[in-house]
């Protein structure tokens, strides 16, 4: 009768009995196990199912501002830190429904620093961020970009200057949401400035302050607290990025 070795993976050696002692068995099997497995180690084989590949995520943070002991304006019916964190959940809601991932700087009424800010969109490996503030004055949407020179892309970037490097993604970046938001009859301010935590995110990045639509006379048309205005702005912002998303626009190189 043949003894029988097992060799994991439903592998099975017939060995002839009378020609292996019981004692030189075990040292048979340890071989045999070597044989099946060594192209394994080497790497010359490969297994026969390969595991699945991750679906590749696309990265939006949302950067609510203010917020804790920073109130932020005092708009007409609220502080700007409840404004900018209630505006951020509707807009989050409309991003996860089309697929996006979706990450927050705050989800709370909670104090969060510049540094921390720029630390969760880099850490995410964000393909866009969006700091959304809000204003009674002006009118419609002020977009602004770091006003940072544009430098080559480098392995490293000092902290405080890292946007740099992504200054033209993300002036690329604040003309695809002014198409959006122009498309939906808002009226846009477009600028740019230094804000500490934009200028240390190593991800396209583009400030959205939001202010009431005024007429030719500068009376309000649509106030902040219109929930119709509110919709169309959040409507228009995920249309933006639906359209920044596509043809590899959102690509993490700068």
């Amino acid at each position: 009768m043949p003894a029988r070795v097992r060799i994991p993976g439903s592998l099975v050696f017939s060995l002839p009995q009378r020609q292996i002692p019981t004692r030189q068995r075990s040292g048979v099997a340890i071989l045999a196990a070597a044989f099946v497995f060594l192209p394994f180690l080497s790497g010359s084989c490969l297994p026969a199912q390969a595991p699945p590949t991750p679906a590749s995520r696309f990265v939006v943070v949302l950067d609510p501002a203010h917020g804790g002991d920073d109130s932020g304006a005092h708009l007409n019916t609220q502080f700007e830190k409840a404004y900018t964190l209630a505006f951020s959940d509707r807009l989050r809601s409309l991003l996860s429904a089309r697929g996006f991932s979706v990450v927050t700087t705050r989800e709370s009424d909670t104090t969060v620093d510049p540094v921390r800010r720029a630390e969760i969109a880099n850490h995410a490996g964000a393909q866009a961020c969006l700091s959304l503030h809000a204003s009674e004055s002006g009118s419609g949407i002020h977009l602004f970009v770091s006003s940072l020179a544009p430098i080559a892309p480098a392995t490293f970037l000092p902290w405080k200057t890292a946007q740099a490097a992504w200054v033209t993604r993300s002036l690329s970046l604040a003309g695809v949401v002014n198409s959006a938001l122009t498309h939906a009859g808002m009226t846009i301010t477009l600028g740019r400035t230094g804000l500490p935590a934009i200028d240390s995110m190593t991800c396209p990045a583009v400030v959205i302050e939001i202010a009431p639509q005024r007429s030719s006379d500068s009376s309000k048309s649509a106030g902040l607290d219109d929930p119709d205005y509110q919709a169309r702005i959040a409507t228009a912002l995920a249309a933006a990025m639906v359209e920044w998303r596509s043809d590899d626009r959102g690509s993490r190189q700068p």
